[in-house]
Order: structure tokens, then C-alpha cells, then sequence
């Protein structure tokens, strides 16, 4: 009885650990810069895929020419993606379709882009969106920026 016990007590305390170092993690990440909620989904086919799978619930931060992408359900302190302003090229705007409208967040604008080659999507909210596309244009003098 008493070894049961304490095998519960160790458990309820590592998931209250986990889930204090996951808040923390968090809250280190929104401290160094603006961020911002957003979905992504790397190597997208050519056509598109509304079929809602391969989207991953993120958080963006702001850095420099640099928008770091970081997992939501993560404990890894670096980012997942890093996505440089001069290599960000964005082809098209969309709502999402289909399936997709279950996997994103309910006010989301698909962003359909081109970084190094390959191909992926960003799904923001509207406000997130004028402030990501504000940050591409915001450009310094003489680099190329495609925003469409």
C-alpha cells in the first residue's frame, strides 16, 4: 500500500514538472521578441494538399532577419525551422479548405511560400499576418523581397 503511494506521488509530481518546465519554456521563448501563434507545414506538394495533415502548432518569434519557429508540444529549447526574411518568398493566400479548417486555428489565413526551394505553408491569424508580411516589406535597402 505504501509503495503505491508513493509510486503515485512520484508521478503526479514529474507531470507537474513537465508541465512547469513546458509553461516555462514558453514563456522563455515570448520574453526575447515579438511572437506570435502559427501553424506550419513543411514540403508541401506542388498542387497543395487540403486534406489537414502535416500541420504542426507552433509559436513564431521575431529576430532579426530571422523568424525562429518553435513546436508548441515541445521541450526542445532551439527552434525547429528558422526561416531567413531574404529567402522567404510568398506565392499565394488562401482560407483553409476541406479538413484543414479542423487542424488550424478557427481564424487562420493560410500563407503558401517558398524558403530555399522548398515549399511551405504558414497558417496565421489575420493581425499575425499584416505584421508578418509588414516585417517582409520592412526589408533593408537593396535585398529582394516577393510578397504577393
Amino acid at each position: 500500500m505504501f509503495l503505491a503511494l508513493l509510486v503515485s506521488a512520484l508521478v503526479v509530481a514529474l507531470v507537474v514538472i513537465g508541465l512547469f518546465v513546458f509553461g516555462l519554456r514558453r514563456r522563455l521563448i515570448q520574453r526575447s521578441g515579438g511572437t506570435f501563434d502559427c501553424s506550419l507545414r513543411w514540403n508541401v506538394p506542388e498542387g497543395g494538399d487540403a486534406s489537414g495533415k502535416g500541420w504542426v502548432y507552433g509559436v513564431a518569434r521575431y529576430s532579426g532577419d530571422r523568424i525562429a519557429w518553435f513546436r508548441v508540444f515541445s521541450y526542445a529549447p532551439r527552434p525547429r525551422r528558422v526561416l531567413e526574411r531574404s529567402a522567404i518568398e510568398v506565392l499565394a493566400r488562401r482560407m483553409p479548405e476541406g479538413e484543414e479548417e479542423l487542424a488550424l486555428l478557427s481564424d487562420a489565413v493560410v500563407l503558401a511560400c517558398l524558403h530555399r526551394g522548398t515549399r511551405l505553408e504558414l497558417a496565421m491569424s489575420e493581425d499575425a499576418l499584416t505584421g508578418f508580411l509588414a516585417w517582409l516589406e520592412a526589408a533593408p535597402p537593396g535585398q529582394r523581397v516577393n510578397v504577393a
